[in-house]
């Protein structure tokens, strides 16, 4: 049980890497940093977005309407660190 506690933790944390990953990607496409007409970066934008959608988009419908800011990421970070707070305190010791 522990060695699978410890597994999920671990995605947890690559997960939340990625959620990151993706709202550094958003900004630097927006403020125009980057440039999507290049392969490269459109498939990793577009790898980042059907990877982080799943989690992000029934996160969007339950946030209220902030205008252009989208805190959904926030949550689902904060989301995930109590889910390893109580994996860890509650579930492997």
């Amino acid at each position: 049980m522990m060695s699978a506690g410890q597994l999920i933790l671990k995605i947890l944390d690559i997960y939340s890497a990625i959620i990151i990953a993706s709202a550094i990607m958003s900004w630097l496409v927006a403020f125009g940093v980057v440039n999507v007409r290049n392969q490269f970066i459109r498939v990793v934008v577009d790898l980042l977005y059907r990877v982080t959608e799943p989690v992000l988009r029934p996160l969007r419908r339950l946030l209220p309407n902030l205008g252009g800011i989208d805190i959904s990421p926030v949550v689902a970070l904060l989301l995930i660190i109590v889910i390893q707070h109580f994996i860890a305190n509650y579930i492997l010791y």
